[in-house]
């Protein structure tokens, strides 16, 4: 799948002060009073089973060791960074609940165990059947206020059982995030919901013997 350009259009001037302003009030607060710290997370709020999705027994959704996620180093920091325009920004009183790139694998497996009945292999004694183990590179994480969420990157599953068959498969993910940053937060909850969704799909063909495919998301 090809990546859309990550090129970002230009607002009106008008429309670019506003934000500036509206970030300018977040970031300093009001009249030398300290502002309070925002937290936010990437874990889901709740996760609905899949329709068809393994009941949650022992070892009845396929057995998978999700690797540490890759981050790129600018956006895996406690404050938020934030675009405005054609510049960043740091938020330093908006911030991660944990490390960006913990609260991704952990929102992403959570996704995976609820949504899916993946069983995480390093939960069982001895695993039944060898484990896909799944690795995420996350090239972009990035955040518009008021505007969307965006993250992309690819993902690889394989695993030393010859029945279930190696993909790798590029992503972009667009979620629209109109008005405040517990807008964006939620949407980029929703954009990694949706990348789990995906992989669970993949999962579920492979351990069928389909041929692997990977889903449009953008």
């Amino acid at each position: 799948m090809r990546e859309r350009s990550s090129s970002v259009r230009l607002r009106p001037a008008r429309s670019l002060r506003r934000a500036a302003i509206a970030l300018a009030v977040l970031a300093l607060g009001a009249c030398g009073t300290p502002p309070p710290t925002h937290f936010h997370s990437l874990m889901p709020l709740e996760v609905a089973a899949r329709p068809g999705a393994p009941a949650a027994a022992p070892a009845a959704g396929p057995v998978i060791v999700l690797e540490a996620i890759r981050m790129p180093a600018q956006v895996d920091q406690p404050q938020w960074l934030v675009q405005v325009g054609d510049s960043v920004a740091l938020l330093e009183q908006e911030r991660w609940a944990s490390p960006l790139r913990d609260e991704f694998r952990q929102a992403l497996l959570e996704e995976l165990i609820v949504g899916h009945g993946a069983v995480e292999a390093r939960t069982l004694p001895t695993p039944a059947a060898a484990p896909a183990r799944i690795a995420i590179d996350v090239r972009r994480f990035e955040s518009l206020p008021g505007s969307e969420a965006r993250i992309a990157g690819s993902w690889t599953i394989t695993s030393s059982d010859s029945r279930v068959a190696a993909s790798r498969c590029e992503w972009l993910i667009r979620e629209a995030a109109p008005g405040p940053l517990a807008a964006l937060a939620a949407a980029h909850r929703r954009a990694v919901a949706r990348l789990g969704v995906a992989i669970g799909q993949v999962l579920s063909r492979g351990r069928r013997g389909d041929a692997a495919a990977c889903p449009a998301l953008n």
